[in-house]
């Protein structure tokens, strides 16, 4: 493959020098690069999913905010096509160089598109601060997009190139006048590499879009969606305080003390953080870096939890408030904690191109030497909010020490099968190996019993659970603690629950997986563990231990041949695929009417099942979501059951 595109880039090669106006942007130099990327996008954007696809409209759109950043635009528009497979971003900005590269001997902005590590942010005069990683975004998004396109305002001219899956589609040139400044880049992700997924979500892009406008002061960002002939304006002075504002508001949860800490530094390190402590019994902290966010975290953030453990701990031995017998650890001090915190770094070092995580050592200390005593004179200064911090904090002791009483009384199985402290409607398996034993966590008794007799006995383990599952996200540890069903389901994984009492290391099976009837109560099931898991074993599942099992909701037989189908979509597809056959169509009513052999073939065997697995690709997004499904506030949940409500008629659901 990559001979074939060498051999292409030298037959082109004298064709294209000629039209480009005497130079070479095919040059097997060139071509070598857009043919790496096209044969590993996973190095560049972790892999060809929807997560990748947008990472490309993000590496246009940091490039556009690195010169909000720096001082050069104020204005960005974005604009979906009505196909939702396009989308152009535009800025106010200088627009990118259009003479020629002192190197490379191309118009820069045939460089930065087409020549990985051409971007002049290696250039420390061009961008004191930037989100993109060593000018590599804007050639990968090149070379994965069928079509790229780029127009360039500057020196009162208008300037125009355009590429294909990475190669000059149309030379650069004159388009016409312009007055002002700026660029504007049109992608088009190649669906030979994204396939089905060549398809932009209209809600991601406008969460990353509004998520922009508040971490940067001022900015206006425009959003038109082509499809619905909307237009949505983004601009918000008080950042990053709005931001905290609105997290909070999403979630339905109030700060216990009356304004937010807020701190603002314009030296190095150039950082904002906003921090407010709920009642919520989890932790939230959205990150960036020069406006990128990382969900992933990193050296920044491992800086804010210093300084939090430190400037709180240090306020209440001031005062003689750490309780006699009680310890405090940074867990308790982040309970219920929604912060959002914001560095610029000179130089940041990403763990991989996706820049899900910072990796700078030196930025842990700054960013701690920076918070940490700002945080603990605000708390001098604030004694109401620091008293309700405080009983916060306290609160969050005592009722991780009654955990762990509770957790203490369970026991490990330990080899030779021993099954102390385990939930009695637990069907074990006899491996005691954690990475060969699966978990069914099976709706009903009925479904259980099936379950049970159709599983393989020796890696399989069954914990049926009766009716409907506790909502964990308007719930209490201690009511959490108490429920039978998800008491038995802490019991039987034996890991714990929540921050320094959960141990993954003591998790008794490898897979956790989810088996409910594949119908609306069993999608409501299925949708209130993941509440519990993500509320309070959130770790389970970001370390790939949680799946969705896929039971058919259909039999159809045509013929002598038996198909397997999963919902009414693919019955449909199924139809469409057979025209004018006759299809003999069983439907279950759940999985208690399945023969335990028909529940074995179809779910149980892992040679012919399939999984789903459970993961989080954004924690906002994915808190937001549970939040507005979950949470108390209805209003929140009927405009997000009405946003969808177009998506859920489509699919006859």
């Amino acid at each position: 493959m990559a001979k074939t595109s060498t051999k292409r880039g030298k037959t082109r090669k004298a064709k294209a020098s000629t039209a480009s106006g005497g130079y070479d942007a095919t040059s097997i130099e060139f071509l070598e690069g857009v043919a790496h990327v096209r044969k590993r996008p996973g190095m560049y954007i972790g892999g060809v999913s929807k997560e990748g696809l947008h990472h490309l409209a993000w590496e246009i759109l940091d490039n556009a905010v690195d010169e909000v950043i720096n001082g050069h635009a104020h204005r960005i528009e974005v604009e979906l096509d009505a196909d939702r497979r396009g989308v152009r971003i535009t800025d106010d900005g200088r627009g990118i160089p259009v003479d020629m590269h002192p190197k490379l001997k191309v118009p820069a902005v045939v460089a930065v598109f087409t020549k990985l590590g051409a971007g002049g942010k290696f250039d420390d005069r061009s961008y004191r601060h930037s989100g993109g990683l060593h000018g590599v975004g804007a050639a990968v998004a090149n070379a994965l997009s069928e079509r790229l396109e780029v127009e360039v305002w500057r020196g009162g001219a208008r300037h125009r190139v355009a590429f294909a899956r990475g190669e000059i589609a149309e030379k650069l040139h004159k388009a016409g006048k312009a007055r002002g400044s700026g660029t504007s880049v049109y992608l088009r992700p190649d669906p030979q590499i994204f396939g089905a997924a060549a398809h932009f979500d209209e809600r991601v892009l406008r969460d990353r879009l509004e998520a922009k406008s508040y971490l940067h002061k001022g900015l206006e960002i425009v959003f038109r969606d082509h499809k619905t002939g909307t237009e949505e304006r983004y601009v918000h002075e008080k950042g990053i305080v709005e931001y905290l504002g609105r997290l909070l508001a999403v979630r339905g949860k109030k700060a216990v003390h009356p304004e937010p800490f807020y701190l603002e530094r314009n030296d190095e390190p150039k950082l904002e953080v906003a921090l407010a402590w709920t009642e919520a019994t989890d932790t939230l902290v959205a990150s960036f870096v020069n406006g990128v966010p990382t969900p992933d975290g990193g050296t920044h953030e491992q800086g804010l939890r210093n300084a939090l453990g430190k400037a709180v701990r240090g306020y209440m031995e001031a005062h003689k408030l750490l309780p006699k017998g009680l310890s405090i650890t940074l867990d308790d001090i982040r309970e219920g904690l929604v912060g959002i915190l914001s560095v610029y770094v000179l130089d940041p070092q990403f763990q991989s191109q996706t820049k899900n995580r910072l990796n700078n050592p030196e930025v842990t200390a700054a960013v701690q030497g920076v918070i940490q005593p700002a945080l603990e004179q605000w708390l001098h200064e604030n004694r109401s909010s620091a008293e309700a911090i405080v009983a916060r904090v306290i609160a969050s002791a005592r009722a991780r020490a009654a955990s762990r009483a509770a957790s203490q009384k369970v026991s490990r199985k330990v080899a030779g099968g021993a099954r102390l402290g385990l939930p009695g409607k637990l069907a074990d398996c006899s491996q005691t190996k954690p990475e060969k034993c699966e978990l069914f966590i099976v709706e009903g008794d009925s479904a259980g019993g099936s379950a049970k007799m159709a599983r393989d006995r020796k890696t399989q383990a069954i914990l049926p659970l009766r009716g409907k599952v506790l909502n964990a996200e308007q719930a209490s540890l201690q009511k959490v603690l108490a429920n039978e069903e998800l008491g038995n389901v802490i019991k039987a994984l034996g890991c714990g629950v929540r921050g320094k009492d959960f141990d993954l290391s003591r998790l008794r099976y490898g897979k956790v997986i989810l088996l409910m009837d594949a119908d609306s109560d069993g999608h409501h099931i299925a949708t209130l563990l993941l509440t519990f898991f993500y509320r309070y074993m959130p770790d389970l599942i970001r370390a790939g231990h949680v799946y969705l099992a896929q039971p058919p909701l259909y039999r159809v037989d045509i013929g002598s041949k038996t198909h397997w189908v999963l919902d009414d979509a693919e019955l449909e597809a199924l139809r469409a695929a057979h025209p004018g056959r006759k299809l003999e169509i069983t439907r279950f009513k759940g999985l208690g009417e399945m023969m335990p052999k028909t529940l074995w073939e179809t779910t149980l065997d892992p040679a012919r099942r399939q999984l789903v697995q459970v993961t989080i690709e954004d924690e906002l997004a994915t808190d937001r979501t549970i939040s507005e499904l979950m949470g108390r506030d209805t209003q929140a949940r009927y405009g997000f059951i009405m946003e969808r409500a177009e998506e859920a008629e489509a699919l006859d659901v």
